[in-house]
C-alpha cells in the first residue's frame, strides 16, 4: 500500500492502465487537479519503483511516453476492481 499511497498515484496508474501508453500531457488531462510539478514527481516515483516505464521518442518536439512495466501491469486487476467498487458505491450514494 505504501507504493500506491498519496492522492494521485492510483489515478495516474489508472490513466496509463486504461490507454496502455500515455503522453505526459494526456495523463495531466486525465488526472483532474494535478499540477505538472506533482505529476512529474509522482511519475518519477512510479518509475523508480519499476511500475512505470518512461520512453523518450525521437520526435520534434521531444515526446515522452509512459506505460506500465510488467510489474506495473500486475496492478491492473486491483485498479479495475477499485474502479468498479467506486462506481457501484457512487451510484448507491446518489440514489439515496
Amino acid at each position: 500500500m505504501n507504493v500506491l499511497s498519496g492522492k494521485w498515484k492510483i489515478s495516474i496508474i489508472s490513466s496509463i492502465c486504461y490507454y496502455g501508453k500515455r503522453r505526459f500531457s494526456d495523463i495531466s488531462n486525465d488526472v483532474v487537479g494535478i499540477t505538472n510539478k506533482m505529476l512529474s514527481k509522482e511519475l518519477k516515483e512510479l518509475e523508480v519503483r519499476h511500475l512505470v516505464r518512461r520512453t523518450v521518442l525521437d520526435t520534434y518536439p521531444i515526446t515522452v511516453q509512459y506505460e506500465l512495466t510488467e510489474q506495473g501491469k500486475t496492478l491492473q486487476t486491483i485498479i479495475h476492481k477499485l474502479t468498479e467498487w467506486g462506481l457501484a458505491h457512487h451510484k448507491i450514494q446518489f440514489a439515496q
